[in-house]
């Protein structure tokens, strides 16, 4: 079983910055590929950005390309999502998930534990 923290949403201004964190306890982190998502209020789970598990690959959704950055830190179990010039539409609550796989996926359905969420406010 593995158990995953987000922290790091809060409410910010449009262009502002944010780094979301997710920790893990339990599992091998370091063998799992992360990804992050998002659900905005009305709609479904969306994919934002994807990382398999030595940071090799990187994946994102086209609406965050160029503004968000995927990281991780095998030896503190954590992974990052660094949101830059936020916009009201980034506005949602953002999950953490992790896949057995350790290669990274853009497919929510191939996440095997997924955190509380964390959320994200962006004015304008």
């Amino acid at each position: 079983q593995v158990q995953l923290v987000e922290s790091g949403g809060g409410l910010v201004q449009t262009g502002d910055s944010l780094r979301l964190s997710c920790v893990a306890s339990g599992g091998i982190f370091r063998t799992y590929a992360v990804g992050w998502f998002h659900q905005a209020p009305g709609k479904g789970r969306e994919f934002v950005s994807t990382i398999s598990w030595n940071g090799g690959t990187a994946y994102y959704a086209d609406s965050v390309k160029g503004r968000f950055i995927v990281s991780r830190d095998n030896a503190k179990n954590t992974a990052f999502l660094q949101m830059n010039n936020l916009k009201p539409e980034d506005t949602a609550v953002y999950y953490c998930a992790v896949t057995y796989s350790s290669i990274a996926s853009t497919n929510l359905n191939e996440y095997n534990f997924w955190g509380q969420g964390t959320q994200v406010t962006v004015s304008s």
